[in-house]
């Protein structure tokens, strides 16, 4: 059975670039363009991994990281934070670490930071799925 992967990022180009990649490598990509979008598609049918991004507009995707690995029905879900954010700033970040810390979230299961370069996600993407 083919692995669903949820694709959540403002930017067009990303989400291109990466459900292409995706799709090109047996993968099924299903995209969403901020935190709001990509919610509630995960919950019509939570995908096996999400790549999600961590400032879009509408709803961020602190939040939606907060929201999965706080449900109990999903905290196994893995997600894959790609984001402009250098990976040090992002866990090292005050205001990011008090959103996690105060939830008791988990760190991600993997982290590139932007531009990802495809042997690198394609890596993590098997490294976490398969």
């Amino acid at each position: 059975m083919t692995k669903r992967v949820l694709v959540v990022d403002d930017e067009l180009d990303v989400r291109t670039f990466i459900s292409t990649l995706l799709d090109s490598n047996g993968y099924k990509a299903v995209v969403a363009e901020n935190g709001e979008q990509g919610w509630g598609k995960f919950q019509e049918k939570p995908p096996d991994l999400v790549t999600l991004d961590v400032m879009m507009p509408k709803e961020s995707g602190i939040k939606m990281y907060r929201d999965i690995k706080t449900d109990p029905a999903y905290t196994e879900v893995p997600v894959l934070i790609i984001s402009g954010l250098a990976k040090k700033t992002f866990l090292h970040s005050q205001k990011v670490l008090d959103k996690f810390k105060n939830q008791s979230v988990p760190e991600p299961e993997g982290y590139i930071e932007k531009p990802p370069e495809p042997e690198e996600l394609m890596g993590e993407v098997k490294r976490i799925i398969g």
